[in-house]
């Protein structure tokens, strides 16, 4: 469980706390998502996880956040990284090799993996994320989403218990992008791991996630699963929140009718919802 107790941070030099007094609690095996507005703490939320705040981002650090029953503060970022793979939004900072192959083997040769599990593992790894053709390109001739995909496979190779990214699909295409959830998607059901995902495109991150915790101002204000935050559209709409269309047509429906409409949460949804009512 990743347990996060009363949690307010302040980067260094910076005027105000980019967290303040966030408590959430997520389960061992969830796949939650987190939305809000820019600047609301989202990636800050993020790194605090995995521990990048507070041992590599200096600043303010009050409360507690707690991963398997290790307080992040208390205990070092390598053991830490061995339960939480965090994929950064600048990927580029992550990338240690300068072939894709060894970009892969750098994490598992230094996380101790036995040597007859390594191929199996990379092989894996690099099928999943769809860039079995890249093994042995050079970094620098990847594209951009070339390279968030390597970040995102070194870390699949690594199985760790929990996976937190964020904004997992910026620099990819809107198929790329479904292939990386339908791949986290996999790892949750399939191998138990809990996934934190920081995400812009909220239709395709609710269609996927299932639980959603909302951001404003350093504060998480929302927290439930994807129908319950959902069924929320003036609420998200007043913190800046662009609301999934199908929510949107449920929310219009409602309002037109006179009555409550369910929460269509995908595209699917919104068309069931449309024939019903047509009879």
């Amino acid at each position: 469980m990743i347990d996060i107790r009363s949690l307010t941070f302040r980067y260094d030099g910076a005027e105000e706390d980019a967290l303040r007094d966030v408590t959430l609690e997520i389960p061992d095996g969830a796949f939650l998502g987190i939305i809000g507005p820019a600047g609301a703490g989202k990636t800050t939320l993020a790194l605090s996880v995995g521990g990048i705040i507070p041992h590599e981002i200096r600043g303010d650090f009050y409360g507690a956040v707690k991963v398997d029953g290790l307080d992040t503060a208390d205990n070092k970022l390598t053991d830490l990284s061995r339960l939480v793979g965090t994929v950064f939004q600048d990927v580029e900072s992550q990338i240690v090799s300068s072939v894709v192959e060894d970009e892969i083997l750098y994490g598992l040769e230094n996380f101790g993996i036995p040597r007859d599990e390594i191929e199996e593992r990379m092989d894996f790894a690099l099928g999943q994320v769809g860039i079995a053709g890249l093994r042995h390109r050079t970094i620098s001739s990847l594209s951009g989403g070339q390279r968030q995909k390597v970040v995102i496979a070194s870390l699949v190779a690594l199985r760790p218990k929990i996976l937190v990214l964020d904004e997992p699909t910026g620099e990819l295409d809107p198929s790329s992008s479904r292939q990386i959830f339908s791949l986290l998607r996999s790892l949750n059901r399939e191998y138990g791991m809990t996934v934190v995902v920081v995400e812009q495109k909220i239709m395709l991150l609710c269609e996927f996630a299932e639980r959603l915790a909302v951001m404003s101002e350093g504060r998480v204000v929302r927290d439930g699963t994807v129908r319950e935050v959902l069924g929320d559209i003036a609420g998200l709409e007043a913190i800046g929140v662009n609301c999934p269309r199908s929510a949107l047509f449920s929310s219009l429906l409602s309002e037109k009718l006179g009555r409550e409409v369910p929460v269509a949460v995908n595209a699917d949804e919104a068309v069931e919802t449309a024939r019903r009512i047509i009879g």
